[in-house]
């Protein structure tokens, strides 16, 4: 069965590109096809993959930051077609699902969330101007989007949030698969310099919504706390001594973050939140917020504790209480979202819905 992988764009190192690579580890001989790639701003491990680019990707500033090209995307994914695969497993969070393919083939979108410009547009576009400047186009947009989502087969969310979001703004039902743990537990690890074990970790790009400042003052509020800030960089010109602006680091770097952190902090609302079981992987508990993906990635006195608003006195007052956990169980606790699970999973649903696709031409 050929089988092809779609992903939005390959520009950054975020949740949804670990998902990516983790579609590649099960779907070992699969092409992944993509807007536009740039290998410098994503993961490394893409470059032992076939990656196939769309007509976008000739323009460099699009390939640096593809949201300047939110006018254009729907039209390269219409011309971005796949033509001799059995089934497309789109990585998808507006655009991928897109991707043009004939009627014979089937169609899984594997959905880290319904597009954010369109059904979320505060999160996504945090200033008045740029909903301004892109209300006229998100009628077409969101026409496309619904044609796109029309064409899928099978749905699969990540988190029972976006199920949620799936069912409401597309009225179909999804399967629930959580993405697994994909950073290497037992990889190499490199101390950062200028920390030492004990602060407090949070990790996320620099957008509205992951609410990383909430943290920083939450942690200045904690006696004798640091907290290390990894993929964000520092906003205007205000200095915080307790925190330690990282942004990018490798996996070595992550890896030794994770091990040695006293804890995960996240306020921000998060599609599933992959951040946090891998802190698990390490035996490191969490503190994040009660909403979102991270009522499916935490099990409350188990794995971490929840934080009850997105605010720095409820991330403090957290902190203050946080209880000490068993490590072998927050360990064994991310064993629930593995890779062989994973696998497992995505190789039933594929196997099902060319199943069904098969059954009338059978008949």
């Amino acid at each position: 069965m050929r089988t092809v992988i779609a992903h939005d764009y390959l520009t950054q190192r975020g949740g949804a590109e670990r998902v990516a690579l983790a579609l590649g580890d099960v779907f070992t001989d699969a092409p992944i096809v993509t807007s536009v790639y740039e290998p410098d701003l994503s993961f490394p491990e893409f470059k032992e993959r076939e990656v196939v680019t769309g007509p976008l990707q000739r323009w460099p500033g699009v390939r640096r930051d593809p949201r300047k090209a939110l006018p254009l995307l729907a039209g390269a994914w219409n011309r971005t077609a796949v033509s001799d695969a059995d089934v497309v497993v789109a990585s998808a969070s507006g655009w991928a699902h897109g991707v043009g393919v004939p009627d014979r083939t089937a169609r899984v979108a594997y959905c880290h969330n319904p597009a954010r410009w369109l059904y979320q547009t505060e999160d996504y576009l945090p200033h008045a101007w740029q909903r301004a400047v892109t209300r006229p186009l998100r009628g077409h947009l969101e026409r496309w989007d619904r044609r796109a989502a029309e064409r899928v087969d099978t749905y699969v969310a990540n988190s029972s949030s976006v199920a949620e979001r799936i069912e409401r703004v597309y009225d179909r039902p999804a399967t629930i698969i959580h993405p697994p743990v994909s950073i290497d537990v037992d990889g190499p690890q490199e101390p950062v310099e200028g920390l030492q074990p004990g602060f407090f970790l949070t990790v996320g790009r620099g957008r509205g919504y992951k609410n990383v400042r909430a943290v920083i003052d939450g942690v200045g509020m904690v006696d004798g706390a640091q907290v290390a800030v990894v993929g964000s960089a520092p906003t205007g010109e205000q200095v915080d001594p307790h925190a330690h602006w990282l942004g990018v680091v490798s996996d070595a770097q992550l890896r030794w973050l994770y091990a040695n952190a006293r804890a995960l902090v996240a306020v921000s609302y998060e599609d599933f939140g992959l951040t946090p079981v891998e802190a698990n992987a390490f035996g490191t508990p969490v503190a994040v917020l009660r909403a979102g993906g991270y009522l499916d990635s935490t099990e409350e006195g188990v794995s971490g504790v929840f934080i009850e608003a997105p605010e720095a006195s409820a991330v403090a007052e957290t902190l203050r209480g946080m209880p000490d956990l068993d490590g072998a169980a927050v360990v064994r606790h991310a064993a629930r979202f593995s890779q062989d699970v994973f696998a497992r999973r995505m190789h039933e649903v594929v196997a099902d819905t060319v199943g069904l696709r098969l059954a009338p031409a059978a008949a």
